[in-house]
């Protein structure tokens, strides 16, 4: 399997070994390259992150340059919580768990524990790789458990990505997963675009983005039927799903027929929509989040599982594409 970053012209020599010089070009780390027909995927060893998935060379989802971390968070994935936690504060058996503050402006801990750990490479095939970290136990989340990514081009040419906790605990660990791609199509505009989510519920959140309530999508936030880019403007949570045959898809699609699509299983039960107007180089980009729970789930509960001594738990989601 070739590995190179994506600025690297495809009859670059590819390297073996995560800690030679030419790794340490990328400030994301180890670069590692899927390919399969007309299908390519670049996945780096920083957060198990999705940097590039493209089909006949257009751009199905946003990334950077070799220097950058993800910006947005763009790709990235998360555990042992996805989205925030208020104030970092957490109770366990009536005890306070106080995790570090990683949305200075907010005042929350964001995007889970491993936004900025480097993933061990498992196992890899031809149209495979798995990526693995450990997360120790430590001040506001006492557990010992393990985050496995899995990324595959299956034979439809579609991104297929499996997460995996696993706990080494001695005790029951609590845990949200969750993914942040953003989708596009090649170069057209994303305010040209319409975006279709199947969802009837969206989260009522306050200024800190910590859901309060939850109410009807409503006619503002209803995607079920498709809304233009150019006129959203939102950071919404949203849950009940419309599954079909246990798959859940959200949808970018143009004027001439083409689709970019997220789909997420029931295992993944919230989606969580970004129009983001500060990417980089970018008038307006769409973050599609899929995640086991909502944001501070670990006070509310909502969507909060606990996974038992030895068990494991997984969440499947991919990118498809028709172009």
């Amino acid at each position: 399997m070739a590995r190179y970053g994506i600025a690297m012209h495809p009859d670059s020599p590819s390297y073996a070994d995560a800690h030679d010089a030419e790794s340490r070009r990328y400030a994301t780390g180890r670069q590692f390259e899927l390919r399969r027909g007309d299908a390519l995927a670049v996945v780096t060893e920083l957060a198990a992150g999705l940097r590039l998935f493209s089909r006949s060379g257009i751009q199905l989802t946003e990334s950077y340059s070799d220097d950058e971390i993800p910006p947005g968070a763009t790709g990235i994935t998360l555990a042992p919580w996805a989205n925030r936690i208020e104030g970092g504060v957490w109770y366990l058996n009536g005890k306070k768990q106080q995790l570090d503050i990683t949305e200075v402006s907010r005042g929350n801990a964001s995007h889970g524990l491993l936004r900025n750990a480097s993933y061990c490479l498992m196992e890899e095939s031809e149209f495979s790789i798995t990526l693995e970290a450990t997360i120790f136990p430590q001040h506001g989340y006492p557990f010992l458990v393990r985050h496995q990514v899995r990324y595959e081009l299956d034979e439809s040419l579609a991104l297929r990505v499996a997460q995996t906790l696993v706990n080494d605990s001695h005790s029951a660990a609590p845990f949200v997963l969750g993914a942040h791609p953003y989708l596009r199509l090649g170069d057209t505009p994303l305010e040209e675009l319409v975006l279709t989510v199947p969802a009837a519920t969206r989260l009522l959140a306050d200024e800190k983005l910590i859901p309060r309530n939850a109410e009807p999508v409503g006619i503002d936030f209803d995607l079920r039927e498709g809304r233009q880019v150019s006129g959203l403007k939102i950071d919404v949570a949203y849950t009940d799903l419309e599954f079909d045959g246990g798959t859940a898809r959200h949808v970018l699609s143009a004027s001439d027929g083409r689709t970019v699509s997220l789909e997420q299983d029931e295992n993944c039960s919230y989606v969580h929509v970004f129009v983001s107007e500060t990417f980089p180089g970018r008038e307006k980009a769409v973050a599609i989040e899929p995640m086991t729970g909502p944001a501070n789930a670990f006070n509310s509960g909502d969507g909060l599982r606990w996974l038992a001594p030895g068990e494991s738990f997984m969440m499947n989601w991919g990118i498809t594409a028709s172009l």
